[in-house]
């Protein structure tokens, strides 16, 4: 399985920014696919997780200023998209895609990023005031 992700960039305070996540290689008929994010001096934590019956689940920070979603497979491919508003200088981080095989659900994969198997290269993010 390979992750790779696209999108960050350095934007102000306010502004928006979509990540993309392309994966490929895999074969599952279920999966989670999720975000993180792990900023200067910080801990991973969960930004937002997508598991295979569609329940979405969002860490604590996010208050509806971030959404995640995929397209449909084709052929062991597809996208994941962190769609990101009213970014704050908080959010400055490097963000991460991560999937893994299983029908858990989306809030029992975000307890513990190693749960997950499969990692992008990450994508730096910076909010500057």
């Amino acid at each position: 399985v390979k992750l790779v992700e696209s999108g960050g960039g350095s934007v102000s305070v306010g502004r928006s920014l979509t990540l993309s996540c392309r994966a490929s290689g895999y074969r599952w008929s279920s999966r989670c696919v999720a975000w993180f994010r792990q900023g200067p001096g910080k801990e991973r934590e969960a930004v937002a997780g997508l598991d295979s019956e569609s329940t979405i689940t969002y860490g604590d920070f996010v208050n509806g200023r971030f959404t995640i979603s995929q397209d449909s497979v084709a052929n062991g491919e597809n996208t994941i998209y962190l769609q990101m508003n009213n970014l704050k200088p908080e959010d400055t981080a490097v963000y991460y895609c991560a999937v893994d095989e299983g029908s858990y659900s989306s809030g029992w994969y975000l307890q513990d990023w190693r749960r997950f198997n499969y990692w992008g290269q990450g994508t730096q993010v910076t909010v500057s005031s």
